[in-house]
């Protein structure tokens, strides 16, 4: 048998390396390569990596133990601690950290080429992203469930535990501009699209009175429902699309970005279970459907991948993501690779619903998945016509893309297929739409309904980026309540009214300004900057973690990481504050002053990147070198009693209420 077994992961080795070689180019270097290629080379090193490296990680590193005593079970309420089924916490996690990102970030980062895109997004994964959010979730669960700001601030002070917290309200804002942006983008004069995300709210209202007032435990029945009227939007939409009432679904973009200010502003101050929590479960029903059958549409069809693998715009002057691909590839692909939005659900619900410790290998699975999502998206954007791509994702002429060598061949097909215009339509999720719907119609009886495919398409990343805004407005506003309850107590009420709607307005305020005076070109970097940067942070402190835990000799799987998401967060920072900055020399002072802003904004992320990196080494140096004392708020109880450890810190009952919290539903990335 267990020959067997050794032969099975050879035999996985082998079909991942010969997939691998036809992706880079070993094998048959000058034909183009099938998407199936992709799929396999990435499915083959995701089972390896989680068989080998990461049960090393659960067995060696952090040391997984299934007597100690979760704080699901020790602090059960029922409310915010419940020990929770493997599967449905898996299912749980997955929702919470995979919104749009990973959708977004790999299309945006085609420009490069394909094969740097898929590199960072497999090898990222592995060696990164799912090792941050593993190493934070074993920290946060034994320590009763904290947040990543608080975690920071027990153990390595108010410098970094503040830098922390700075940064977490930084990365949401900017993440809700660059998310909303692409929604934006992608309704404007789209009355069919516009429409049924439009929708997508009255149904959620539905669901969440349908369980909370009519049926309560109904889940079944709302999910028939809720899924029976989202096809039925879709299917409808094309309807008034086409009759009387479309000019009143056909917005600019100045519109759309007040409607969706006053919808994450909404979602914001109503009750989670209202519409936040409904919304994020029927995403999750199009999260996992739409990706797997993406993945069978590709396996099936096997599409080829029009993209080069390396493109000229390598060496910079792109007309999506303007900077050389080190270090702009790295921080436009922030989640689906390693991803600092991760770290607060890791310190956030899941920690708080795991039953016994070896489920928290959930944090290494889920992100592996997430990167799943990510070269699937890669795989839709690649393999449209690069003419094609870079005509959607920017508004140059096609006589301007013909003389970069990328000329338009089928925008205006591809227009009339889908029935909206799709040329000029920059922020990755048009591309991404038209993509899927070219894979999708592919298959078997899908001709002639590309059309469906694609308003499909794009309510399915709709629902990924609304259930950010909702989540991650909410996660700002009590960010800032928490903050400014240490200056007037009042705000840490969460449900003190006053507090609840200024901390909203201010929070939805800024990432529309963003929206409204920024482009794909400045805010998504700028995403990626600071999602970088908050993974440096959640990546120093797993490595204090570590090293109070007594693993120095392990200190490579967080420091390494650690080092070079830091050294790509500082180079991107510094490139983009000079470009920011040479731009708005050159506009009217009204035009410059939101580039001036980006330029301060993503100055504060270096130096904020800066304090924690020279603080944190300060302290290594003393716990490692000099052998300094520490304390560790790490709680250990151990079933039946016994104890393994002291306890030296413990949450009491008011606490909280007023620590920082993740709630329930959709993440960033």
């Amino acid at each position: 048998m267990k020959a067997a077994v050794t032969l099975l992961w050879v035999l996985l080795s082998v079909l991942g390396a010969v997939a691998l070689g036809h992706v880079v180019g070993v094998v048959n270097p000058h034909e183009k390569v099938n998407g199936l290629w992709l799929v396999v080379a990435a499915s083959c090193i995701y089972v390896l990596a989680y068989r080998f490296y990461g049960r090393w990680l659960a067995r060696q590193v952090v040391e997984l133990n299934n007597q100690r005593v979760t704080p699901a079970v020790r602090m059960n309420d029922g409310v915010n601690f419940h020990p929770t089924n493997k599967v449905v916490l898996f299912g749980h996690h997955f929702a919470a950290i995979a919104g749009a990102g990973p959708l977004l970030g790999p299309v945006l980062a085609a420009q490069f080429g394909f094969l740097p895109g898929f590199l960072w997004l497999v090898i990222g994964a592995v060696l990164a992203g799912a090792v941050q959010d593993f190493i934070i979730l074993v920290a946060s669960m034994r320590r009763n469930g904290r947040s990543l700001p608080e975690i920071a601030h027990d153990e390595l002070g108010s410098i970094t535990g503040t830098a922390t917290a700075v940064a977490v309200l930084f990365i949401v804002v900017v993440a809700l501009a660059g998310l909303g942006f692409a929604v934006v983008n992608a309704l404007y004069h789209n009355a069919w699209g516009t429409f049924t995300i439009a929708m997508t709210i009255p149904i959620g209202f539905i669901m969440g009175f349908y369980l909370q007032k009519f049926r309560p435990g109904a889940v079944a029945e709302v999910s028939v429902i809720g899924v029976a009227l989202l096809i039925a939007a879709v299917l409808f939409g094309r309807v008034v699309g086409q009759s009387s009432f479309a000019p009143w679904f056909e917005f600019e973009r100045p519109t759309l970005v007040w409607l969706l200010g006053g919808y994450g502003f909404l979602a914001s101050v109503l009750p989670g279970w209202m519409l936040l929590v409904p919304r994020g479960y029927l995403s999750t029903f199009m999260k996992l459907g739409v990706v797997f059958l993406l993945g069978f549409g590709v396996v099936l069809m096997a599409p080829t991948i029009e993209m080069p693998r390396v493109t000229a715009f390598a060496a910079g002057g792109g007309p999506i993501i303007p900077g050389t691909l080190f270090p702009f590839l790295f921080i436009t692909i922030a989640c689906g690779a390693v991803s600092g939005f991760h770290s607060l659900v890791a310190s956030g619900t899941t920690p708080k619903m795991i039953e016994q410790e070896s489920q928290a290998v959930v944090g290494y699975a889920a992100m592996l998945l997430e990167s799943f999502v990510g070269v699937m998206a890669l795989i839709a954007a690649s393999v449209l016509i690069p003419g094609d791509y870079l005509a959607i994702n920017t508004t140059l002429s096609a006589d301007a893309l013909s003389a970069m060598g990328f000329a338009p061949s089928r925008i205006t097909e591809l227009s009339k297929l889908v029935e909206v215009d799709v040329a000029g339509r920059p922020g990755g999720a048009v591309s991404l739409a038209v993509g899927m719907a070219s894979i999708f119609a592919a298959l078997p009886g899908m001709s002639g309904l590309m059309a469906y495919w694609y308003q499909f398409a794009l309510v399915f990343e709709a629902l990924f980026i609304l259930t950010t805004i909702d989540t991650g407005t909410r996660v700002a506003r009590y960010l800032i309540q928490e903050m400014a309850g240490r200056v007037y107590a009042p705000f840490r009420r969460m449900n003190w009214w006053p507090g609840v709607l200024l901390s909203s307005a201010l929070v939805v305020g800024s990432w529309s300004y963003l929206i409204g005076t920024g482009s794909i070109s400045t805010i998504w970097p700028m995403f990626g900057a600071a999602n970088q940067l908050l993974g440096t942070l959640a990546l120093c402190i797993g490595t204090t973690v570590l090293i109070k835990m007594w693993k120095s000799p392990y200190l490579w799987v967080t420091a390494v990481p650690m080092l070079f998401v830091g050294l790509i967060t500082l180079a991107g920072s510094y490139e983009m504050f000079g470009m920011f900055l040479k731009k708005a020399a050159t506009l009217a002072a009204g035009q410059a002053f939101a580039l001036y802003l980006d330029a301060v904004l993503v100055a504060v992320v270096a130096v904020l990147g800066l304090i924690v990196l020279s603080d944190s080494l300060r302290q290594w140096y003393g716990y490692v070198i000099l052998k300094k004392p520490f304390t560790s708020s790490e709680v250990v109880v151990m079933a039946g009693g016994g104890s393994a450890g002291r306890m030296q810190t413990a949450i009491t009952d008011s606490d909280k209420d007023t620590r920082f919290r993740l709630p329930h539903g959709g993440g960033c990335c």
